[in-house]
């Protein structure tokens, strides 16, 4: 199947996000699709996969005119989009997940429903070929609200398999995933094409692996179509050059030196919970980046949760400012001057329907409140002071239209007006380009330099090593191992059981 977008045009609030862009995917291939942050990427495979309508230009099909006006439209049409996200239904089971709206696999012509009846049996059938297909270890029983966000894309896969998906925008796929499930879902994505002669376009900010896994590549800067060119004729210094049009700052800048006298701003002693968290013990001291580095399941988020009282721990002792916050809440350790930037942007860290502007203001809200009422000039003030600085752009549109850097700086952004004394960040990056990426670094810097505790997780192990004054590794729930900054990768790996 080949799909041809023909003079897509798209506008928020008066914004161009994209302008008359043109792009042809081809059944058989793998398609990327880079640009920075902004650029109008996921725009694009939303208008494509019926999220989306395009304010002008249409969609065709094996050269066809288009009408997708949803997504029940574009899956008519043999389209599907896989998001970073994870779009489930939490309350379902995986196969609900999987087989939701009637699905049929590849090669059942059959359908899965008689009469609007549950076919449980063939259920169990086409999910154990598509799990054998795919390679995913799913329970077909679990609840998907349960599962981490690695898995919740692995349901995401099989549904679109299982509604006969022709072409599959894949959205960042890759961003969560350590190296080697990375690269089995880049092998798959591949036999996909290769084998059932599906369109797959993989969306990414990895240069290096759209190079390895894609047959050509497409480059938007500015919501306008750059070039497209065969995958063998480019570099990833060419499409970063195409990407941003101008140079790039050092990714990781060197973090200021912690003064000898810097007070300990966190303490943490024997924290458990469960299997996910046992007996963890660190501290955190001001001005001072610590990292978190260990695989996806090792217990980097869930340390984090724990800290900032987001769940309530087993057993052990967390201190702010030698205060006692363990088995508080988030209102509790937000009180003590904790924040957290939470692995999960769309979910946990942002009202998507609200404002930029509104959610920038909203863990702040209380001090601007007087008599019930919220003083709305000082609400302004106090938005365009972090808005600005962290380029957000578009702060009165819904936060949902933004992009993911942008996304991710409002995150940032809505507890910089609050001043913190101690920043937890979960997966600080994720799903951003290069340039929002050092942007976000460099942001992480400035703060520990102006004296903020940092406690950073993070499953990319160059970001921990590139940005922290030392990495404790986490493997298993429990702290691993220790190491200064200037360790290198391989050690790293080693300790967290990678290698």
């Amino acid at each position: 199947m080949d799909v041809a977008l023909q003079g897509i045009r798209k506008s928020y609030g008066g914004t161009a996000v994209l302008h008359e862009v043109s792009l042809t995917l081809r059944g058989g291939r793998v398609h990327g699709i880079v640009g920075e942050n902004g650029a109008g990427k996921s725009t694009l495979a939303r208008i494509m996969c019926g999220a989306v309508a395009a304010d002008s230009g249409q969609v065709a099909v094996d050269g066809e005119p288009a009408a997708i006006r949803s997504p029940r439209d574009a899956l008519r049409r043999g389209i599907a989009l896989v998001t970073q996200e994870g779009a489930i239904v939490p309350g379902l089971s995986v196969a609900d997940n999987v087989f939701l709206g009637g699905g049929v696999s590849l090669g059942d012509r059959r359908g899965r429903r008689v009469r609007g009846l549950r076919d449980p049996a063939g259920d169990r059938r086409r999910f154990g070929r598509l799990a054998a297909r795919t390679g995913f270890s799913l329970d077909p029983a679990a609840r998907a609200g349960d599962l981490p966000l690695v898995h919740r894309q692995q349901v995401e896969i099989l549904r679109a398999l299982a509604q006969g998906a022709r072409l599959i925008a894949l959205d960042e796929p890759t961003a969560l995933l350590p190296a080697p499930a990375a690269e089995r879902l880049l092998r798959l994505a591949r036999d996909l094409a290769e084998r059932d002669g599906i369109a797959i376009v993989l969306i990414s900010h990895r240069l290096d692996e759209v190079l390895s896994a894609c047959d050509s590549v497409t480059v938007l800067r500015d919501g306008r179509h750059v070039t497209t060119a065969p995958a063998a004729e480019l570099t990833p210094q060419a499409l970063l050059r195409a990407m941003v049009g101008r140079p790039v700052e050092t990714l990781y800048p060197e973090p200021a030196p912690v003064p000898d006298d810097a007070p300990v701003v966190l303490a943490v002693r024997g924290l458990s919970r469960g299997r996910a968290v046992r007996d963890v013990r660190l501290e955190v001291r001001a001005g001072e980046i610590v990292g978190l580095a260990g695989l996806v399941g090792s217990g980097r988020s869930e340390t984090l949760r724990l800290v900032f009282g987001a769940d309530r721990p087993d057993a052990g002792e967390v201190t702010i400012l030698g205060r006692p916050a363990t088995g508080g809440s988030p209102a509790h350790a937000m009180g003590l001057g904790a924040a957290l930037v939470p692995e999960s942007r769309g979910e946990q860290g942002l009202v998507l329907v609200r404002s930029a502007a509104e959610n920038l203001a909203m863990a702040s809200l209380p001090r601007r409140r007087r008599l019930g009422f919220v003083r709305r000039g000082a609400e302004r003030r106090a938005v365009r002071a972090v808005a600005e600085p962290l380029g957000i752009t578009g702060p009165h549109r819904p936060a949902w239209t933004l992009s993911g850097g942008s996304q991710q700086r409002s995150v940032f952004g809505k507890w910089l007006v609050r001043s913190p004394r101690l920043l937890l960040v979960d997966e600080p990056t994720r799903g951003v380009d290069v340039a929002a990426k050092a942007q976000i670094h460099r942001l992480i810097a400035d703060l520990a330099a102006r004296g903020v505790a940092v406690l950073l997780a993070s499953s990319e192990v160059e970001e921990v090593l590139g940005l922290a004054h030392r990495v404790l590794v986490m493997r298993d729930g429990r702290i691993a191992g220790e190491f200064p900054r200037g360790a290198s990768a391989e050690d790293v790996l080693t300790r967290a059981g990678l290698r």
